[in-house]
């Protein structure tokens, strides 16, 4: 079964800087491409940032490109997101996610991941 536990999110001002980590557990971590999306009050969930298998590849969504960084530690399991400059607009449940087929590059579709974190809050205050 395959779990997948965020960590480090909280309150920060804007301007400051948060990172989260994905704990990853129950498959091959190293097999899969990794994602982060968010999902803020009353819209839909959206893409963030998301690595491919090998750590090789990385794509971010145009309003964190500059500020977000997406890493992975594949003997140690987990997934990162780096975040810089952070913005009201930030504000958001951010969640990791597994894509479904080994050997991704990291997609940027919801669709592609099969296995979802229960997600972290974070909170910018302007």
């Amino acid at each position: 079964q395959v779990q997948l536990v965020e960590s480090g999110g909280g309150l920060v001002q804007a301007g400051g800087s948060l990172r989260l980590s994905c704990a990853a557990s129950g498959r091959t971590f190293s097999n899969y491409a990794m994602g982060w999306f968010r999902q803020a009050p009353g819209k839909e969930r959206e893409f963030v940032a998301a690595i491919s298998w090998s750590g090789g590849s990385t794509n971010y969504a145009d309003s964190v490109k500059g500020r977000f960084t997406i890493s992975r530690d594949n003997a140690k399991n987990t997934v990162s997101l780096q975040m810089n400059s952070l913005k009201s607009e930030d504000t958001a449940v951010y969640y990791c996610a597994s894509q479904g087929l080994a050997y991704g590059m990291g997609a940027r579709g919801e669709r592609s991941y099969n296995y979802w974190g229960q997600g972290t809050q974070v909170t910018v205050s302007s």
